[in-house]
């Protein structure tokens, strides 16, 4: 038969110890003080616990349960009046029926075997002389292991092991200048406390507007719940020791680039430096395992439009039609648009259907975004609108430079007109158009930075077209 570790019957006789808040409760109340967590973009959070601490004048010893089980403990600080750290230490071995077998090792505990016809307890002392993959013990002059038989065996520990703990702990000692009763702050870093903004975007096409919801998810995996906490998000990216590539966005998180330009508004939102803050505008409790969502947006009836976007390198060229993006442009301007800075994160859209029913059409992820910005998100690839891009002729005209013909041919399969934002990018800064026509009739492109320039093509119904371009560059 298999050997198996048994649920402790712990009747111990503990030492008294002075917690930072009182004592510690078992029935799992939180020993933490007025709590107030900031929570970053990147999965780490400032914790700031606000404690009374009773102390005597000169050395003390005082325990902080309850702190985060992924607290970084070089980050501690311990601040008030008269009080100065000597040592501090982290204890997170945390206390189960394995960890106290295993600490028990070499110790006497009490087995108490009950029999099952008649209910009778036996009672016997044992010595613990192994814990690995089963229970070895040594009773009186015999050895024996504990099995899985289906008796009714407990084990009874004297106490619990000084290094093992119900919670996370952290001791520090202090030299206080009196005693009394003292208030402090308690403050570190932890990971694993982190948000994300999501946003849900209803777009109404015929209206030419949608609603957007923005909802913040903070997710706790810090093994500690922190109670009727005072919480702050910041949406901003803090160095953290690594590297940057120098990108927006969350770390690591790969972006749509759909900031068509970056906004120029200032709003009355805090600022923290180069950060943007989004406090809670209520205390709430972030439990241990759990995912919240608080909304921080609301907007109705924003100006919004769907169009179709096609992007093309430098001497792209395809033998077959490649679908255009589907693409919702809006604004996050206070006039005609969200009004708010957007944090970075996954906006998801959806349309009605022609029952009424709100449909999912795409999602994608933004950077940070600031106010009065233009937006161009794609939500997936066009079924029926394409675009074949050509090149027609190069001819190397001396020197270094080149004449390049292109034709884009766009086609609408759909029974009405639309219209597509066609972009020819990798241009050189120096690089000019000497002609541009659509359907043999003039048309002017916009330059909109140094290697792109975007024409505005109308496409019939049922129909198609073909842009013509000649670029003269020095590749």
């Amino acid at each position: 038969m298999k050997a198996v570790r048994l649920l402790p019957l712990l009747l111990t006789t503990l030492p008294v110890v002075a917690f930072a808040q009182g004592a510690v409760d078992p029935t799992g109340a939180t020993a933490q003080g007025d709590v107030a967590v900031t929570i970053y973009n990147g999965g780490q959070s400032l914790v700031q616990d606000d404690r009374q601490l009773p102390v005597n004048a000169g050395r003390n010893r005082i325990e902080f349960p309850d702190v985060s089980a992924r607290i970084r403990p070089e980050t501690v600080n311990l601040s008030g009046p008269g009080l100065s750290i000597i040592e501090q230490n982290f204890d997170y071995d945390l206390l189960s029926p394995d960890k106290l077998m295993d600490k028990a090792v070499g110790q006497e505990v009490t087995l108490v075997r009950t029999n099952p016809a008649t209910g009778a307890e036996t009672r016997e002392r044992a010595k613990i002389l192994a814990a690995n993959g089963g229970i070895v013990l040594q009773i009186g002059a015999r050895i024996e292991v504990l099995r899985d038989d289906g008796l009714p065996v407990r084990v009874i520990f004297d106490r619990v092991p000084p290094n093992l703990r119900a919670r996370p702990t952290l001791s520090v000692t202090v030299d206080a200048a009196r005693g009394g009763t003292v208030p402090a702050r308690l403050s570190y870093l932890t990971p694993n406390l982190g948000w994300t903004a999501d946003y849900v975007a209803l777009f109404d096409a015929a209206k030419g507007a949608m609603d957007m919801q923005g909802w913040v998810t903070l997710t706790n995996n810090t093994g500690t719940s922190f109670a009727n906490a005072k919480t702050i998000l910041v949406a901003g990216n803090p160095a953290n020791g690594g590297g940057r590539n120098g990108r927006g966005g969350n770390w690591g998180q790969s972006s749509s680039g759909a900031i068509d330009q970056a906004g120029t508004e200032s709003g009355p939102r805090e600022r923290l430096g180069d950060y943007y803050l989004y406090p809670l505008p209520q205390r709430t409790t972030i439990a241990d395992a759990q995912q919240k969502q608080v909304s921080f947006l609301d907007v109705k009836g924003a100006p919004a439009r769907a169009t179709y976007e096609y992007v093309n390198g430098w001497l792209g060229s395809s033998a077959e039609p490649q679908s255009a993006s589907s693409v919702l442009k809006f604004s996050t301007s206070k006039q005609g648009g969200l009004g708010d800075q957007l944090p970075a994160g996954t906006i998801r859209v959806y349309m009605r259907d022609a029952r009424g029913d709100p449909q999912f059409i795409g999602e994608n992820n933004i950077d940070h975004t600031p106010m009065g910005s233009s937006m161009a998100l794609r939500t997936g690839e066009a079924f029926d609108v394409k675009a074949r891009p050509t090149v027609e002729q190069r001819t190397k005209k001396g020197g270094s430079r080149w004449e390049t013909k292109m034709r884009y041919t766009l086609t609408n399969a759909r029974a009405e007109a639309v219209t597509i934002d066609l972009a020819q990018q990798g241009l050189w800064g120096d690089t000019r158009i000497t002609a541009q026509s659509l359907g043999g009739q003039p048309i002017e492109g916009k330059r909109v930075s140094a290697d792109r320039t975007e024409w505005s093509v109308p496409v019939p119904a049922n129909g198609s077209i073909d842009l013509s371009v000649t670029f003269d560059s020095r590749y």
